[in-house]
């Protein structure tokens, strides 16, 4: 996922801030996590962690030995202990002294990790969107389930308390009968990434492991570190990265529903680099009592109601529009209601932090956390079935109950995706 300069700033001196009080701490009562991938979301995530006095960073893992130099140059800085470092997320699994798997990897490397995490005994947060493909996820879910391990998908939008007020309203009937949700992401800031040759491996990294389970292919630089997003063997575009936040909390407001059906339309017909997702897609569901439609562009961020992000519910008596600044009720002009605002104000530890936190306290009472995986699988999984209409160029009939598509056969090939020898899910 994408972090803001804001956000960035905001966690990293919350994490700066706590550092000297981790020492205070009784060692039973110590998190220890284990960081698997050091990319740019890790810095966001370990300092919503290290927030938290009881945790402390035992280990690292990354494949570019750059980012590894990188993290623990971080660490330092704000006084944390030098962790172990290592090139294979295996030898942060078996480690006795690990409690948490912190698994910030590109998406297709999400399941794997997650999964052997489970089976070790260890309890995980992993970035969103839950993985690369619908099976995965539900592979994900099962795994968590299985071992009975306490796990935290990242979409930290579920702990913060404007989102929850703003879920509330929807539930409390105040908007009257909502029969239609319109989730957007309008964004600017992506640009064009260019069409360069393959090349060589840059020093210090394994390709070859950072390739992982999907195809072998040829080092071209587009398709590493951040740019993975953008390219199918890895991801599902911004209809996944982006997706997941907002159709999360579509979800949460209107149950736990999975739609009948859904069609969606796309392409790219703005940027002309070598990416290959949508620069450009609409996807509409079919759920049992609403509508949900999904949406986003890039080069451009005056998306509806003028804002660049967000969800409006649309109810028979009043709509509610909600960003991550806060959210609007707007009456319907024959109808009597309420029309305020509220910012996002959320002090103290922050919505990455307070992530953390519910995590965390779960870990101790071993009680199901705001994202489990049950909860994160079913929204990956919404997202995933857009890229599935889009892919298959039909209008599929979603079967919740057996996890296939019942209208189109062609299209279930997307539902799951062949893993390179010798790795393997589950």
């Amino acid at each position: 996922m994408t972090i803001s300069r804001r956000e960035f700033l905001s966690a990293a001196a919350v994490a700066a801030a706590v550092a000297p009080r981790a020492a205070a701490v009784a060692p039973s009562d110590r998190v220890r996590i284990g960081l698997i991938g050091c990319g740019g979301i890790s810095v966001a995530d370990t300092n919503a962690f290290l927030a938290h006095p009881e945790c402390e960073i035992a280990a690292v893992c990354d494949v570019d030995d750059a980012r590894i130099k990188n993290t623990l140059e971080r660490l330092a800085k704000l006084g944390r202990r030098q962790p172990d470092a290592v090139k294979d997320f295996r030898r942060i699994i078996e480690r006795q002294d690990v409690d948490l798997c912190l698994i910030c990897t590109p998406d297709h490397w999400h399941a794997i990790p997650t999964i052997e995490a489970c089976k070790a005994g260890k309890d995980v947060y992993v970035e969103k969107p839950l993985a690369t493909t619908i099976a995965e996820g539900a592979a994900m879910r099962d795994a968590a389930r299985e071992y009975r391990r306490v796990c935290q998908m990242g979409t930290h939008w579920r702990s913060g308390e404007h989102y929850r007020e703003a879920v509330e309203i929807v539930q409390s009937g105040k908007l009257g009968q909502v029969r239609q949700v319109r989730c957007w992401a309008y964004l600017d800031w992506i640009r064009e990434i260019g069409n360069p040759p393959d090349g060589p491996v840059p020093p210090g990294v394994d390709y070859d492991m950072w390739l992982g389970p999907a195809p072998l292919r040829p080092f071209n630089k587009n398709r590493f570190h951040f740019n993975f997003r953008w390219f199918w063997d890895y991801a599902g575009g911004l209809m996944t990265d982006w997706g997941v936040h907002l159709i999360n909390i579509a979800l949460w407001a209107m149950g736990p529903e999975w739609p009948k059906s859904a069609v969606s339309s796309g392409g790219k017909y703005v940027l002309k680099d070598n990416s290959e997702t949508p620069d450009t897609q609409i996807t509409v569901y079919d759920f049992p009592s609403y509508t949900l439609i999904w949406e986003h562009q890039v080069q451009c961020g005056l998306g509806p109601d003028r804002r660049e992000h967000g969800v409006m519910f649309t109810g028979s008596d009043a709509t509610l529009i909600l960003d991550s600044r806060g959210w609007e009720v707007i009456a319907e002009p024959k109808k009597r209601g309420m029309v305020e605002m509220k910012r996002q104000a959320q002090a103290g530890e922050g919505i990455r932090a307070a992530h953390a936190r519910d995590l965390l306290e779960c870990m101790k009472s071993r009680k199901a956390p705001v994202e489990n995986l049950d909860i994160g699988h079913h929204v990956s999984a919404v997202a995933h079935l857009g890229n599935v209409a889009l892919r298959s160029r039909s209008r599929i009939e979603w079967d919740a109950a057996s996890s296939r598509v019942a209208n189109h056969e062609a299209a279930n090939q997307f539902l799951s995706r062949p893993y390179r020898a010798p790795w393997k899910l589950g």
